[in-house]
Formats: C-alpha cells, structure tokens, sequence
C-alpha cells in the first residue's frame, strides 16, 4: 500500500464544514433586509452535504477584510474543520479574499488552485485562468477560497473535496 493510501485510510472521513459567501451586493441587500439569493453558496453546501459531510453553517461578508479575517479567526478557535469561501478570489479590485486569508495560511495548497483552473479550462476554456483559488491549512484546518460562481464551486468541490480528510490527516500528524 503506497503511503498516501494508509493516509486516507487513517483520516477521519466525516468532516465539520463552514461556507462564507463573500459578496458586497449581497451583503448591502441582506443589510438592507432586502431579499436575495446566494446560488453559490447553495452549491456549496449541497455538494459538502452530498459528500457525507456535516454541513455547519453559513455566513456572508461583504468584501471588507476585517469581516473576512473576522471569519477566518473564529474558524481557526471553533470546532469546524474546513472553511469554505465563494467568491473575492477573481481580478476585481474589489476581490482581497486571497490576500485577507492567505496570511493565516501556515502552509498553502497550490495545487488547490492549480487543478481547479485545470479542470475548469476543460469546461470554460481560457478565463478559468482569471480566478486565483487556493487553499492553506492552519491550525490542523483546512481553509478554500473559490470562485463565487456556482459552476466553479461545483468544479471545485467536485475535482477536490475527496482529498480534505487527507489534507487534514497530514495536517493534524
């Protein structure tokens, strides 16, 4: 047995999972109490749920990077063991998900973003190279910044979630 298979083996397979939605118009619509949907963030949890993960709640935050780091610090004391974000990872000057979060990283996954843009070329061609995805654990955590589009979080989850219990497991040795 090749080590990364003892790994996935060992590695606890039902895994605590928060999804952030970061949106300023949505945030602006539910401060507003204005209705509004967050189809990304319903990707998300329908994909940790079909999974077999426990799904643990939701929060949005406007593109501000002290409500971001807000969310990533109580993550990093609370009991989940993955964050999930949707959205602020793409070329907009008002996109600072990546750099709000990479700082709490102790070790970052490029290769996170790497298969994400990979498999989304095959899906949408060249602008799967405007997103800059990523992943870093923290803590013994596991912490995902994706695209805020349905679609991409689908692609992302899809072609990566399988790996966060071993991501985790070589986290936490």
């Amino acid at each position: 047995m090749k080590p990364h298979e003892g790994h996935r083996k060992r590695a606890k397979q039902t895994l605590r999972v928060r999804v952030v939605t970061v949106s300023t118009s949505r945030w602006a619509l539910k401060k507003g109490n204005q209705p509004f949907a967050d189809e990304a963030g319903d990707a998300a949890e329908e994909e940790v749920r079909k999974a077999g993960h426990t799904f643990t709640g939701r929060g949005l935050v406007s593109d501000e990077a002290g409500m971001l780091q807000d969310e990533v610090s109580r993550f990093l004391t609370g009991r989940d063991d993955v964050l999930l974000f949707t959205g602020g990872t793409g070329v907009s000057s008002r996109d600072i998900t990546i750099e709000t979060v990479r700082p709490f990283f102790e070790k970052e996954l490029p290769g996170f973003g790497e298969l994400l843009r990979r498999v989304s070329f095959d899906e949408i061609g060249s602008a799967a190279m405007l997103t800059r995805a990523t992943a870093g654990v923290a803590k013994g955590k596991l912490i995902v910044c994706m695209p805020g589009s349905p679609g991409a979080v689908r692609t992302a989850l899809r072609s990566t979630m399988a790996e966060f219990p071993h991501i985790l497991f070589v986290a936490r040795s």
